[in-house]
């Protein structure tokens, strides 16, 4: 399919900025829904298009009363609420730009990054996150304003204003303000979650976020965007989340529920039914796991799902690329009807026209197993620095491949085997960071991934591996982690996993038991009344995953295959020392945290 080029995409989006595409989108269509949020009881609280830009008119109002205006960053600190849409929103309208930072920042990382981006005003969910503002307010001479949107107790002082005071005055004249940010202006300031060091301020203008917008309008191929149903559930400090649900929402006329907490996104899922998803790997792995747990109650139903899967797997594979015959689409359709349309009406994907994972690998095993039961799952690859997708190709994947460049991005592989990408979506710079720029961003353009990467005749592109994460071993090896570590989750106990081996004789690995699949295996392999720690030392479910191991490096040489596991029995959380708020290893934290652990297996 040929694509549009990055000249012809610019030239649509010429003199736009996002607040002139979200009233495009409310002048056509405001009687749409734009944003859900569930109540206590069950119900929802919706938002159309045209109630939702009434707010953010009297939200902009209410910000310029606090002398928010043209260049000035406001600070977000909030979880995946319907408030958060009209906030961002607001600033923007103001001429500002918005900064969300990740929830669970302590006191000295919102000194860092409010001063960092010259915030001059905070806006913040509630007393527990003002807390943490207050505590080092004095670190924070340029911060003139805090606004608490949820304080029932009144615990927030006089000097913090009230969300009910920001909304209750006049309301701002949109369409006479839409042009104050022009394209170039910053639409938002994404800080990488970073595996290590200070995290880097990525600067993403109106420009890029229309740009990358209209890409993926091209890319995606959908026949009709309004009304589709997505949950919101990440963080919006996340660019995979503000562009997937945010961005796309307010310019295609999505319907967004917001999902307040990442871990209810199944239960999101069944209620809302969602038309197009995003999650991250370990999303999709505890979908899988669930499903598995369900069926392991009935070990015969079980074996006959696997066997449809099974037979399954080489059907989707030529349907995707639109060789399945005749006999196979009718196999199919048996398959689905007997089988596979309960298991995703079950998890409230009987109604999905996209799945998409992203932002850390995915093993290539699972994406084939969702798409055999009907789940169309591909795989987006992109960082912060291209506002969030460079490759993708939904409808004609190659499993174990990132996809094709998006319309009007350039893909090249350099000479060293690094991912680079040039188009309308490459980011302004990094904030305040001249240095790190000319790093990343060449003179023609390039952007420098950081990744090592394959490209085919067709230009699908596989990752390899981070380029700074490859281990080398005592003997000079080059090991990518990231593939082991995809291959060790498909030992069906085994969550999460860590590949070690830097300056070592040999790779060995930290492997984590799946919560919901290994006490259910125990159980039925005799082994009872055990927490997750007690089976992690047990032997015999040590014993199976070691019998795993062999099938699971066969793919792999003799120097590049584990050759010790150690088992763990908790759960790794996202945005901790040992993973990012996207679920990327902390490769220095779990060396750090694990190292008795480690030295164990070299001893």
């Amino acid at each position: 399919m040929s694509t549009s080029t990055n000249e012809e995409i610019h030239a649509r989006i010429e003199g736009r900025n996002v607040c002139t595409e979200f009233l495009r989108t409310v002048a056509a269509h405001g009687d749409l829904v734009a944003l859900r949020s569930m109540n206590e009881d069950g119900s929802w609280r919706e938002w159309t298009y045209e109630q939702f830009a009434h707010d953010v008119a009297t939200v902009a109002a209410g910000l310029k009363k606090l002398g928010v205006g043209h260049g000035d960053r406001v600070v977000l600190m909030m979880r995946n609420i319907p408030e958060f849409h009209i906030i961002d929103m607001a600033v923007l309208f103001c001429g500002g730009t918005p900064v969300s930072i990740y929830n669970s920042s302590s006191p000295e990382q919102i000194v860092y990054l409010t001063s960092h981006c010259g915030a001059t005003v905070a806006v913040l969910e509630d007393h527990g996150f003002l807390e943490r503002f207050l505590k080092v307010s004095e670190e924070l001479p340029a911060l003139n304003q805090m606004v608490i949107l949820s304080d029932p107790q009144g615990l927030a002082g006089p000097d913090v204003v009230q969300w009910s005071t920001l909304c209750s005055g006049d309301r701002m004249d949109l369409v006479a303000e839409a042009g104050t940010a022009k394209p170039d202006d910053l639409a938002t300031i994404i800080y990488t979650s970073g595996t290590t060091g200070n995290p880097k301020g990525v600067m993403l203008s109106h420009s890029n976020i229309c740009w990358t917008v209209e890409s993926l309008r091209e890319t995606l191929e959908l026949p009709d965007t309004l009304g589709k149903r997505v949950v919101s559930y990440l963080p919006m400090a996340h660019i995979a989340e503000r562009m997937t649900s945010y961005y796309t929402g307010a310019f295609l006329g999505y319907e967004i529920s917001s999902c307040p907490e990442p871990g209810q996104i199944a239960a999101y899922a069944r209620e809302v039914k969602p038309n197009i998803l995003f999650g991250v790997p370990r999303v999709w792995e505890k979908i899988y796991g669930g499903i598995h747990a369900a069926l392991a109650a009935d070990p015969e139903k079980l074996q006959k799902v696997n066997e449809a899967v099974a037979a399954a797997i080489p059907i989707t594979e030529a349907m995707a690329a639109g060789t399945a015959t005749q006999e196979q689409l009718d196999t199919y359709a048996f398959l689905d009807d007997v089988a596979f349309a309960t298991i995703r009406g079950l998890v409230g994907m009987d109604e999905l026209d996209m799945a998409i994972t992203g932002a850390a690998p995915i093993p290539a095993d699972m994406i084939r197993w969702f798409r055999a039961i009907g789940v169309p799952l591909s795989e987006v690859y992109g960082m912060s620095e291209n506002s969030g997708p460079m490759c993708l190709t939904a409808w004609k994947p190659r499993v174990g491949t990132v996809g094709q460049a998006c319309a009007g991005v350039e893909v090249k592989i350099a000479e060293d085997g690094e991912v680079c990408c040039r188009g309308g979506n490459v980011f302004v710079g990094y904030l305040n960071d001249p240095d790190k720029t000319a790093e990343a961003l060449d003179a023609d353009g390039w952007l420098h991934s950081g990744d090592i990467g394959e490209m085919d005749a067709d230009g699908y592109v596989k990752i390899v591996d981070r380029k700074k994460e490859l281990i080398i071993t005592a003997g000079g090896k080059n090991i990518s982690p990231a593939n082991l570590e995809a291959a060790l989750k498909t030992i069906p106990l085994v969550g999460q996993a860590a590949a070690i081996g830097d300056s070592r004789p040999f790779v060995s690995a930290l492997v984590v038991l799946d919560s919901e699949i290994a006490p259910l295996w125990a159980e039925q392999h005799g082994v009872t009344g055990k927490t997750l720690a007690e089976l992690a030392e047990d032997p015999v479910v040590v014993a199976e995953i070691e019998a795993g191991l062999a099938e699971a490096m066969s793919g792999f040489n003799n120097a590049e295959r584990v050759k010790k596991v150690t088992v763990l029995g908790e759960e790794w959380m996202p945005d901790s020392e040992l993973l990012t708020p996207t679920s990327k290893l902390k490769r220095r934290g779990v060396n750090v945290h694990f190292a008795a652990e480690i030295e164990a297996m070299y001893s």
